[in-house]
């Protein structure tokens, strides 16, 4: 029982818990019994501590603890017509571009009390749908989700979904609700310059998985070369394959073969195509960078480590999660965000895979 006396809050000894039988479910009658509260009292203690004394929450504590009481947060959810859920989609759980970002997102709605729900969409825009689809069936407050290739059926029921959404990783022209990204086409384009710049003038392109993100910069690398007079289409090897280094040293086999060596720069559209073509100049005797540059993209950690060190764009993918996740919270919590789009910007980090000069 809990019992007045000048202001103070006195506890009385916490009832002895019923020992639970096998075949019997703790519910929150039962934990309320064995504290000596209310049912809304245990209620309070387990959604709204807040709201509660210090002591309260420990006796109440105490008899979860004992009874092994799991509260059923489905349940809270709709008495307060709050999930304390964050639906997230990306297109792939092994990439590890996304890991960085999934760590800002997962550290900002931890810290905010919020769960994730992770899902993957495997680069294709059926699948995201059925993925979100699935995600709003569990009335998350916010979604977070990649790039802006949706179907017309997903934009559809996003609209019509009155939560706050994010699209990452790009900037839109036209996003369902609140955006964070980068321009990939300007950074392309501002690779080539680069290149151009250190006095590279056959510039190839490899590319592979080919998503609308990877075309953008692929069409940034066409526009720098046609503004020159330079572009040749010959000098473009994709593939529809997931990257990997040992997808990158073929594409850059390849390259050289159609084009009979005459290539000197490869614009790679991340780092483990760049990795694996650097890797195979080096089998075929090709000096890097006095007779071909590589430059790659995502600037993973092994960019730097290489020999020689590859030039790549860096991306602030952690600051993008983190940034995704603040603009929703501040939309949970009444608050206005200062820019509904924002342009996270890059940094070509010139190293000597392309220092010819």
């Amino acid at each position: 029982m809990v019992a007045k006396n000048n202001n103070q809050v006195q506890i009385s000894p916490m009832k002895t818990a019923k020992k639970r039988s096998s075949d019997k479910k703790i519910t929150l009658v039962d934990v309320a019994d064995a504290s000596g509260v209310s049912a809304i009292t245990v209620s309070r203690v387990i959604n709204q501590p807040e709201k509660v004394s210090e002591s309260l929450r420990i006796q109440v504590q105490k008899a979860i603890d004992s009874l092994g009481y799991i509260p059923n947060q489905h349940a809270s959810s709709l008495a307060s017509s709050k999930s304390k859920v964050i639906g997230v989609a990306i297109p792939s759980l092994s990439n590890i571009v996304f890991t960085e970002v999934l760590r800002g997102i997962y550290e900002v709605m931890g810290a905010a009390g919020y769960k994730v729900l992770l899902v993957d969409t495997h680069y294709s825009p059926l699948e995201e749908e059925k993925m979100i689809r699935t995600l709003l069936s569990q009335s998350p407050e916010g979604l977070i989700i990649t790039g802006g290739d949706q179907t017309k059926a997903c934009q559809n029921f996003l609209h019509k979904a009155r939560i706050p959404i994010v699209q990452i990783m790009e900037l839109l022209a036209d996003p369902i609700d609140m955006n964070v990204g980068f321009a990939h086409g300007r950074a392309g384009f501002d690779v080539v310059k680069h290149l151009l710049g250190q006095g590279y003038e056959r510039i190839g392109f490899i590319g592979a998985r080919m998503d609308p993100r990877v075309q953008q910069r692929m069409q940034g690398y066409k526009l720098a070369l046609e503004q020159v007079g330079k572009f040749d289409k010959s000098y473009i090897v994709t593939t529809p394959e997931p990257s990997s280094i040992g997808v990158g040293g073929e594409l850059f086999k390849s390259l050289m073969a159609s084009t009979n060596g005459v290539v000197d720069a490869v614009f790679c559209v991340n780092d483990d195509l760049a990795l694996g073509a650097l890797f195979e100049a080096q089998r075929m005797n090709i000096n890097v960078p006095q007779d071909m540059a590589i430059c790659g993209f995502n600037d993973i950690e092994a960019a730097e480590y290489v020999n020689p060190s590859l030039t790549s764009v860096s991306v602030g993918r952690y600051e993008m999660g983190v940034k995704a996740s603040e603009m929703i919270i501040r939309v949970l919590n009444d608050k206005s965000v200062e820019s509904k789009k924002v342009d996270m910007g890059y940094e070509i980090k010139k190293r000597a895979s392309t220092s010819r000069l």
